[in-house]
């Protein structure tokens, strides 16, 4: 009986963890066409900045034209009707392609205000002069940061007390922000796991400290659910070498990812650009 609930306890592991990597696959996935699609319209915000500057240039020309006109004769008469609407017509095109180039640069610029602005709120409510817990901005993804000695004992993944207090602070910048989604990352050092016998090796551990923590932040700190995800990363994404004990200690983190909705910023943008066509 004991062999029956063992498979079913690992089965189930398993297939949590597939699910939450081909959740994280989906994400980077979002991420990167999003990534794209900025690239895109960042071309095309220069493309109509160059536009600008010929038709600037263009209209230079038409004035310095109509100038020569009036000092030859002498007589503001000599302006032609044909060059006053001439300039006019540049006029006009110029006002257009500032109207199009404000329009890419709002939604460029909505989406980085979000992000500063959620970079600056999670400083000051986690504690960022803390040097275990560290906030930072990577391709447009605020990722926070908290080594594992705040969080677990080694080779635990029971929620220390002092984690909990720190956990408090993230929490409430996820509940002031119910359009954002969360995805809780574990990841350990190279150390084989040699903990008990229901969790197989480091994939096992760095997932079950993922939920573990989704848990506290669900179940004590009344977080919306819907806005987490679980996800472990093992031993594969470290930030320095696994050569020392201090190195060792720095890997073993968890990562708080948080995510505006991408889809969002994907749409505001791309609705910019189909006012351009």
């Amino acid at each position: 009986m004991k062999k029956v609930v063992l498979i079913v306890s690992l089965a189930a592991l398993t297939l949590s963890s597939c699910g939450a990597k081909k959740k994280i696959a989906d994400l980077e996935q979002k991420n990167k066409e999003c990534l794209d699609l900025l690239n895109s319209t960042t071309v095309k915000l220069n493309l109509c900045l160059s536009e600008k500057e010929a038709l600037n240039q263009q209209n230079d020309y038409l004035k310095k034209n109509n100038s020569d006109l009036i000092n030859n004769v002498g007589n503001m008469t000599t302006l032609t009707h044909q060059g006053a609407q001439n300039i006019e017509k540049a006029l006009e095109t110029i006002k257009e392609k500032d109207l199009k180039i404000s329009r890419m640069q709002d939604a460029l610029t909505k989406k980085d205000s979000v992000t500063l602005a959620l970079v600056t709120s999670l400083k000051s409510s986690v504690g960022i002069s803390d040097p275990d817990i560290n906030v930072n901005v990577e391709k447009g993804v605020v990722f926070i940061s908290i080594a594992d000695k705040l969080l677990f004992k080694s080779g635990s993944y029971v929620v220390s007390d002092r984690a909990k207090e720190v956990l408090a602070k993230v929490a409430k910048v996820i509940n002031d922000k119910p359009d954002f989604e969360c995805m809780v990352e574990g990841h350990t050092d190279n150390i084989p796991y040699t903990g008990n016998a229901i969790l197989l090796d480091n994939w096992d551990l760095s997932v079950k400290r993922s939920t573990a923590i989704i848990r506290v932040l669900t179940k004590d700190l009344k977080v919306n659910p819907a806005q987490l995800i679980a996800a472990g990363r093992s031993e594969f994404i470290p930030l320095v070498d696994n050569n020392t004990a201090d190195n060792r200690a720095i890997n073993r983190r968890t990562r708080i990812v948080v995510l505006p909705k991408i889809d969002q910023f994907y749409d505001m943008i791309e609705k910019e650009m189909k006012k351009q066509q």
